[in-house]
């Protein structure tokens, strides 16, 4: 473990006392890829903190496929919902690659937020970039057609996990077409097309285990966002 985790994490927003005594609460363990970590509707209530990780978030819909919700990866916290109300996990989390996890049952990292307020409140940010996270998704769907939403996630996952390299950002995630088209809001035929246009652009390469942004202000571009500061 590098110890390096992103400023949008909880383990990047705390202060260093904070994050050490929470590195030192509860249980380490190593996962295999593949590994289910908390499957969607266990009534269970502990969380799992992803010391040096790379999991999916999906949930099951009604015709048995898995749709892809979110990434989580090294630094992020998950299943703190049911921890903090008791109900059953709203989704399933896998672990992509080998994995260092920490467990902490729901009364010892209860403990952890009343001595840690600062804590407390970074998880409530973090709870609230979700929720405008998936809002902002919604209102995508509705507004653009499946380019620009495609565009506008692979910016997303581009800029939350992607590392630089001379060939450009590089995102080594292993997620199918079926997987970016639930991301997406999109059938699996639009999703090809519109990742085959930016293929084509030179903007996006695909890669086996994820894909490489050869250009991220022409994605921005195609995705509508403005160009960073």
């Amino acid at each position: 473990m590098n110890g390096s985790w992103s400023a949008q994490s909880l383990l990047g927003r705390l202060e260093p006392a904070a994050r050490d005594k929470l590195l030192a609460v509860g249980v380490a363990k190593t996962v295999g890829s593949g590994q289910v970590i908390m499957r969607e509707g266990a009534e269970e209530t502990f969380v799992v903190l992803l010391e040096n990780a790379i999991t999916k978030v999906t949930i099951g819909l009604s015709d048995g496929r898995q749709a892809l919700m979110a990434i989580r990866m090294s630094g992020d916290l998950v299943g703190e919902i049911s921890a903090l109300n008791g109900t059953p996990r709203s989704a399933t989390v896998t672990a992509c690659q080998q994995s260092r996890i920490r467990i902490l049952h729901r009364a010892e990292f209860q403990a952890y937020l009343r001595s840690h307020p600062d804590a407390a409140m970074a998880i409530a940010g973090i709870v609230a970039d979700k929720l405008r996270w998936s809002n902002g998704r919604r209102t995508d769907f509705a507004l653009f057609p499946v380019k620009v939403r495609l565009a506008r996630v692979l910016s997303d996952i581009a800029g939350a996990y992607g590392r630089r390299a001379p060939s450009g950002v590089v995102v080594d995630l292993h997620i199918t077409q079926a997987e970016l088209g639930t991301l997406c809001g999109a059938a699996e035929a639009s999703l090809q097309k519109a990742m085959k246009e930016l293929r084509a652009a030179d903007i996006v390469e695909q890669r086996y285990r994820g894909f490489v942004v050869r250009d991220v202000n022409a994605l921005r571009e195609a995705a509508h966002l403005g160009l960073p500061m």
